[in-house]
C-alpha cells in the first residue's frame, strides 16, 4: 500500500482500480509528474542480521515445539552463572503438604545444614520412597514460603515432554555438600 501511495503521487494522478486500468487513458499526452523518490528504502545489512536471527529464533522455538520440548532460556553470563551454589544432598524425609496435590515438603542434608525444601513433586512420587535418595538442590536461593513453609532451596529435576520428573544426580555415591560444577 505504501509503494502504491508514493507511485500515485510521483505519477500525480488519482488511485487507479484494477477494472480501470487498459479501459480508459490513465496518463495523456503532455502530463505533467511530480518529483521522483526512493518507492523502496534500501535494506541495511545490520537490519537483514536481525530479521535472519528473529527467523533463525523462531525456527528453533518451532523445532522445540514439534519435539515436545521447552525452548531454551535466554544467554546468561558466566558470572551469572556462577553465582549458583549447586550442592550434592540427601533426602532425609519427605511428606505431601496438607490441601495440596503436587507439592512436598522435603527435609534435606547438604552437608552444611539441614533444610527444608518444598517441592512440586507429588504426583510423580511417593513421600516414603524419598529418604536416603542423593540429589542436587540449588542451595543459595533465596527462602520461599510456600503454603505457609519456608523453604530454603530448590531440588533439580529433568522434566520430560510427557510431564515425568527424574532427579538429578550424581553418577556415583558423594558426600552430602559436594559442589557441582
Amino acid at each position: 500500500p505504501d509503494t502504491a501511495r508514493k507511485l500515485v503521487s510521483f505519477l500525480n494522478i488519482s488511485p487507479v482500480k484494477w477494472a480501470d486500468i487498459g479501459s480508459k487513458e490513465i496518463l495523456k499526452p503532455g502530463h505533467q509528474i511530480n518529483q521522483p523518490e526512493l518507492l523502496f528504502e534500501k535494506i541495511e545489512d545490520p537490519v537483514i542480521q536481525a530479521q535472519l536471527d528473529k527467523l533463525e529464533n523462531i525456527k528453533k522455538m518451532n523445532e522445540s515445539a514439534a519435539s515436545g520440548l521447552e525452548p531454551a532460556l535466554k544467554d546468561i553470563s558466566f558470572e551469572e552463572f556462577s553465582t549458583m551454589d549447586i550442592r550434592t544432598a540427601v533426602i532425609l524425609e519427605a511428606e505431601k503438604v496438607p490441601n495440596t496435590d503436587k507439592l512436598l515438603k522435603v527435609v534435606v542434608d547438604t552437608g552444611l545444614d539441614i533444610r527444608t525444601v518444598i517441592t512440586g513433586i507429588a504426583e510423580c512420587f511417593k513421600p516414603e520412597e524419598l529418604p536416603g535418595k542423593q540429589v542436587c538442590v540449588l542451595a543459595n536461593l533465596a527462602p520461599r514460603t510456600i503454603r505457609g513453609i519456608e523453604s530454603h532451596g530448590m531440588i533439580l529435576l529433568a522434566e520430560e515432554p510427557g510431564g515425568k520428573f527424574i532427579f538429578i544426580t550424581p553418577e556415583e555415591k558423594t558426600k552430602p555438600g559436594s559442589v557441582v560444577k
